[in-house]
């Protein structure tokens, strides 16, 4: 699993460089993500916007991140499109994750 960090103020921005987060991944995914998060970036944005397929597991593990962060932070995500915006329409994780079209847009979400 490849994740590259863009830091914006004391935003983190997470771009995932795979196309896909599976149950193949996920354990990889969530163990990367809960480090930054423990290190203190509690204010992130997720670029999914290269990674073309979530399964249960992917989802559960950018849940587990929400859940982490708690009450510290929050976690937009930026670029889910396809079958990915479709998972979160359908699990109406979309109403948990503020989804947003870009980056920038998300860092104006979480910014503000």
């Amino acid at each position: 699993m490849t994740l590259n960090d863009t830091a914006h103020g004391d935003v983190l921005v997470v771009h995932v460089e795979d196309s896909r987060i599976d149950a193949a991944r996920a354990p990889e995914f969530k163990t990367a993500m809960t480090e930054r998060i423990d290190r203190g970036h509690v204010r992130l944005v997720l670029d999914l916007s290269k990674v073309d397929f979530v399964d249960s597991s992917g989802l559960g593990a950018i849940v587990s991140c929400l859940k982490r962060i708690g009450p510290r932070g929050n976690l937009a995500v930026a670029g889910a499109k396809g079958a990915v915006a479709k998972l979160f329409a359908l699990t109406r994780m979309d109403r948990v994750f503020p989804l947003h079209a870009s980056v920038d847009d998300a860092l104006k979400s979480v910014a503000g």
